[in-house]
């Protein structure tokens, strides 16, 4: 069984080692390990876990093996970095990541990105309840999918 609760201060080392580790996949659709993701610093999450919501995923055992986290600006929540351990994925818990992050936010928009090539990601945030509001063009192989919905 597991659970989702916020994250302390002293669990953010262990999800930034969880990001380098799920955003790998996303590193090799792309075929380059220069993301932002695999980028980020301890100081970068320390200061949006301080001005945000930070959510873990831990099992029974305390095992940290998920995190999104999101932050509001202009009454809009942006919502970022929902991942899940490679080894337990397709058992709901980003859908219930997201849902709970989501209740932080209450009566607002709700905002995530994605790219194109992240077919997954497009058909939880779809089944969500998001809507594709905009893409982006990064790359010839990058565009990113920015998706909204009213959450209330």
């Amino acid at each position: 069984m597991s659970r989702i609760c916020k994250a302390e201060y002293q669990d953010l080392p262990v999800i930034l080692e969880l990001q380098y580790l799920a955003y790998q996949s996303e590193a090799a659709l792309f075929g380059n390990k220069d993301i932002p993701p695999l980028k980020e610093t301890l100081d970068e999450l320390q200061d949006q876990y301080n001005n945000g919501v930070v959510l873990k995923l831990v099992t029974d055992d305390n095992e940290i093996i998920g995190s999104v986290r999101a932050y509001q600006k202009d009454g809009i929540a942006y919502i970022g970095k929902l991942m899940v351990h490679q080894d337990h994925r397709r058992h709901g818990y980003g859908s219930r990541l997201l849902s709970e992050i989501e209740k932080y936010y209450p009566g607002m928009i709700c905002e995530l990105f994605t790219s194109t090539r992240s077919i997954e990601n497009i058909r939880l945030y779809k089944k969500a309840g998001y809507e594709i509001c905009s893409q982006k063009k990064i790359t010839d192989e990058l565009v990113f999918v920015y998706m909204r919905k009213h959450n209330g």
